[in-house]
């Protein structure tokens, strides 16, 4: 992929690991590994990890102790992985698992700012208070691409960024509100209506929540491992 690098080792501080932040679990007890989302509860550092039992159709999956899992954690610039083992399992109510903790992580550097295809509609604030209705069709954490059918402000100017998103695992919203720097503008003919401009704005985040941040992380991660073809 590009923007990646070769496969290094890492150390379990650099994967920047949250809790309630999403990872990927991958089983192996079929033929195929079959990959599943899932969420850190918390760990005891070089004794175990708790991570939530994903579940499938309202059930959790199948594992049990002593079941071989591979991890992939998304840090925001590094994709890192390894290999863990199930110590012990708690179901209903509390559906979680203890898995070992991890002492071998490989991972690959990633472009600082990987951007995910989107269509989100927006509200940008003009330092003179104006409103205007917009798009944003490309995210990442430290950026997005906005469209809008009239030009809006100019390169090195600061506005405000009002939009949703829907936060993993209940499609919860979430409402971002953020200041941004205007980097670029440019104006290109509108793919959707014929004979109309479109005017672009590629606008760096300056002042991002941390925790919205996070989301955001896990946006760009799902669309990596979902579906590349939302990576610009």
């Amino acid at each position: 992929m590009a923007g990646e690098s070769k496969l290094q080792e890492y150390a379990f501080e650099q994967m920047n690991l949250q809790v309630g932040g999403r990872i990927q679990l991958i089983t192996h007890r079929t033929l195929r590994p079959i990959q599943h989302f899932s969420t850190v509860i918390g760990w005891v550092k070089d004794e175990y990890m708790i991570v939530k039992i994903p579940q499938e159709n309202g059930m959790p999956i199948a594992i049990s102790e002593g079941d071989k899992l591979t991890v992939r954690v998304f840090s925001g610039v590094n994709v890192c992985s390894f290999s863990t083992v199930v110590q012990r399992v708690f179901l209903r109510p509390l559906m979680y698992a203890h898995v070992s903790f991890p002492n071998d992580i490989q991972g690959t550097s990633l472009r600082a700012a990987m951007r995910v295809k989107v269509d989100i509609p927006a509200q940008m604030v003009r330092d003179d208070g104006q409103h205007a209705s917009v798009f944003i069709t490309n995210l990442s954490v430290s950026g997005a691409l906005i469209e809008s059918a009239q030009p809006l402000s100019r390169e090195g100017d600061v506005v405000q960024l009002d939009f949703t998103l829907l936060a993993p695992p209940d499609d919860r919203q979430v409402r971002i509100n953020t200041p941004a720097l205007i980097r670029n503008a440019s104006v290109a003919q509108s793919q959707k209506v014929e004979g109309k401009d479109v005017f672009s704005y590629g606008v760096q985040f300056t002042g991002l929540d941390p925790a919205h941040f996070t989301l955001l992380q896990n946006l760009t991660y799902e669309a990596m491992l979902a579906d590349r073809q939302k990576i610009v």
